[in-house]
């Protein structure tokens, strides 16, 4: 084999490989907004239970203006969880495990702090996994192969490959 046929071979190994990468980071970034769907939905469901909003619960500004004139031998700003609010914190929750088949019943207030915590690393995640897709299909739009029609550089390759004289 010529070498110029060689690195027109190994230019399309690298392109398919980049894009190979490229569809299972796609994949991925689908599979992690199904899991932050259903975060999302669980979050909204306990919200609904406690009867809560995202604002329906004053910050603890407001409480601290509203208690300041009241006795001293209470804490200034007593902590309200924006989930919680005033329902029983302590209340059994039943909750599935990801990958597991167990349910536990486990308090309230734990329940919506481990469905956050698993959204806001789902959320960077989904970040990152957008970061990667973007890079990615940078680099083979660079390379020319996410055109309609034929890349200049396959073209440039093919027309090198056949000016030569046997």
């Amino acid at each position: 084999m010529d070498e110029t046929m060689k690195q027109f071979q190994e230019n399309l190994v690298e392109l398919e490989i980049e894009a190979e990468h490229l569809l299972l980071a796609r994949h991925q970034v689908i599979e992690n907004d199904k899991m932050r769907n259903g975060n999302r939905e669980a979050l909204t469901a306990l919200r609904k239970r406690a009867r809560t909003t995202k604002t329906s619960i004053p910050s603890p500004f407001e409480s601290m203006m509203k208690d300041i004139g009241r006795s001293a031998s209470r804490p200034l700003v007593s902590e309200v969880c924006a989930t919680c609010g005033n329902h029983n914190s302590d209340e059994g929750t039943w909750m599935i495990f990801q990958g597991t088949d167990v349910f536990a019943s486990i308090p309230f207030h734990a329940a919506h702090t481990i469905l956050e915590a698993d959204q806001a690393r789902l959320d960077y995640e989904a970040n990152k996994l957008q970061s990667y897709v973007k890079e990615k299909s940078f680099f083979i739009s660079e390379k020319g192969a996410l055109a309609d029609k034929i890349s200049p550089g396959v073209l440039r390759s093919l027309v090198t490959l056949t000016d030569k004289p046997k």
